[in-house]
This record gives C-alpha cells, structure tokens and sequence, in this order.
C-alpha cells in the first residue's frame, strides 16, 4: 500500500469551542513503533467523550449540562476524562474503522491489508485489568479524525461484516459503552431495564444489547424519535419526561418498577429515575448529558437496597465480544448521518444539537 508523507487531519488545539478544531491538510503521517500497526481510517465515529474534552466539561469545576460550548472555568488539572490534562495539538476520534496498511516489527503481520476496528482503551499489557493504567483512544493519544492512525495490535481487531465502513464506525465507543454498563449490572432474563437517552448512540445500543440478554426494556426518548427506535424491539417506548414516570410504566408495560436503570442523562430527572427501581434494583451510569450534579435521598438508596455503579473503563473482553455480535448479526448499526472530515465542525455541532436518532460519522 502506498502510504503519503503527509495526511489531512483534524488537530483540537486546546479546551474551548469549536473554534479550537483546526483542519490540516499538511500533516505528517505517523509511523508506527514496534508494536504498532498504521491504519488508513476509512470511517470514524462521533461521541460525547470528543465533545467532553474539547469543552473541558470534564473538569469538576463545570456543574452545568453538556452543551458543546467552552467552559471559561475549566480546572487546569483535571479537564479530560479521568481527571488529569491531555497534550496538544491532539486528534480526536475514538470510533475508528480502516484497513491496516504497514506493521511494526513486533506487531502481527497478519493484520497487514485487514479491515480492522480499534478496541478504544489503551492498556498495559502486562497488567490489562489495571483500572488506574489506561487511556483512551483519541485522548490520551491521537484518533481517527485523519486518514491514517496508529493503534497497538492488541488494539486492532479484524472484523467479516457486509456492513459499510460508516455503519461500521458507529459501534466502538457507543456498543461497548452500552455492553460495558449492562455488564456490571448484570442484565439477564429476568431484568426490566429503563434506558435514559434511548435514541443516542448509547441509549439505541442499550436496547438492543439489553434484548440480547433477554430483558425486557423501556426507552426513554423524544416523541418525533419513537417511529426510528421501534425497530430495535424495546416493549415500550415513553416520553422522555412523562408527567407521572410510574404511571406511564404501568400502562405501557403493567408494572409501576423496574429492576435496572442503565443512565446516560442525570440532571434534574435523576430522583424520579431512581424512584422507579425496585426493591433490590441496580442502577447503572455512563454520562449525565443533562448534568452531573444530581439530588439523591440517601433513604431511597440504603432503605430499597440499591445498587448503584458506574460504568468507564471496561473489561478487555467486552471489545472482542462485541465483534463478534456484529458479525452474527446480532445489533444493528444506528446510523443517523455521514459527513467529509472536512466537515468536523458541522457534524459535531449536528451531534450536539440532538436532532438525530443514533450516530453520527465522519469519512476521511
């Protein structure tokens, strides 16, 4: 494969808006070290994580909901995902989907001319469960906002789907987040799950993760979005607000409680979402788009014997095996809409705005 000097790419300067993502079209190809593999990006996703980082809404300092906008207070120690500064100019881009087109010298060479999707944590490989040594693809190193990226081999893993590239590239970050949260509420059979944010990359993911296993599900999502998500098989499909919360779940699915609540919203809906959990009942969490300070009764939480765990760096079987389902067929591709790179911006803001019913992704 004949591999360029240089590549356009999209480089985030520094925290603020979008005013700090700057297109190049001059910038060097990276090469791979020893254990690397050179990846020419074919497609690449959009998350919350990219839109989190540039903002700095990481930062303990910002209470407010994710908007997109830069945060004039951002903490100059804590800005990025787990609670420590990243380096500039960075690439972002977690969600990458290419075909690998040189290997380093200790890498595997059978990855050489493969379709390939990018595993998002970075790990010590001598100490792979090790919460406290991880990274995150397109944070703590470059993404896939580029035409090529560079991964660890460990990283890299070949997938035989008839699915597009851009279908493809709606997976990584939102599947595995979505697999990750039911795993450590362990969802099975027996579970009702109400989804929050059902019709975003993670909330259409979490349905479809949560039949898989079983459950019975309930998605919270906008009206005008309810047609696009009925075909991912939830039992019931409410308002993302309904008036009374125990009302509309005893009508659509004839019980007032649910066993787990996978969250990705937060925000002032949190005591109403939690009051619905059964005796018992886990709750699960992996973003608050509505905002990160909630009110929580500490009597709901001992008195009903709750269960409450987040849900970041997962378990590196959770990847391959979300590889696997693709390839059986087993969860569809959300596909919300495609831009050129060269369009970061306007598709980010499209993301932001939340007028789309799964994910959005970007074509080097």
């Amino acid at each position: 494969m004949n591999i360029p000097n240089t590549m356009s790419a999209f480089i985030l300067t520094g925290h603020g808006g979008l005013e700090m993502l700057e297109y190049r079209t001059d910038w060097p190809v990276p090469a791979p070290s020893a254990t690397q593999v050179l990846i020419r990006v074919a497609a690449c996703g959009l998350n919350n994580t990219d839109v989190n980082t540039r903002s700095g809404w990481y930062s303990k300092s910002v209470s407010e909901a994710t908007t997109g906008e830069g945060h004039t207070e951002v903490g100059d120690s804590d800005p990025a995902w787990d609670g420590t500064p990243i380096s500039f100019p960075r690439i972002q881009g977690a969600d990458a989907v290419g075909v690998v087109a040189a290997v380093g010298t200790d890498a595997n060479p059978d990855l050489l001319g493969k379709r390939v999707l990018i595993d998002c944590w970075l790990r010590d490989w001598d100490d792979p469960r090790n919460k406290e040594k991880t990274g995150y693809f397109g944070s703590e190193c470059d993404g896939g906002f580029a035409q090529y990226t560079l991964a660890d081999h460990r990283n890299v893993h070949p997938i035989d789907s008839p699915l597009s590239d851009a279908e493809l590239a709606t997976f990584s970050c939102s599947s595995s987040t979505a697999e990750g949260m039911l795993e450590r509420a362990k969802v099975g059979p027996e579970d009702t799950v109400l989804v929050t944010g059902a019709s975003g990359g993670v909330g259409s993911a979490l349905i479809q993760l949560a039949k898989r296993r079983g459950a019975r599900v309930v998605g919270l999502a906008s009206e005008d979005k309810h047609e696009s998500l009925a075909q991912f098989g939830a039992e019931a499909l409410l308002p993302r607000q309904p008036e009374s919360l125990v009302a509309a779940l005893k009508s659509a699915i004839g019980q007032d409680r649910v066993s787990v609540v996978a969250d990705i919203v937060g925000g002032p809906a949190f005591p109403t979402i939690i009051d619905v959990l059964e005796r018992g009942g886990r709750y699960t969490c992996s973003g608050a788009i509505a905002g990160p300070i909630v009110e929580l009764d500490l009597r709901t939480l001992y008195l009903r014997d709750l269960t409450f765990t987040g849900s970041t760096v997962l378990p590196p079987e959770v990847f391959p095996n979300l590889v696997r389902y693709i390839e059986r067929g087993e969860i569809k591709p959300v596909l919300a809409a495609t831009y050129p790179l060269a369009d970061l911006k306007q598709a980010q803001q499209a993301f932001i705005d939340k007028t789309h019913t799964g994910n959005i992704v970007v074509l080097p």
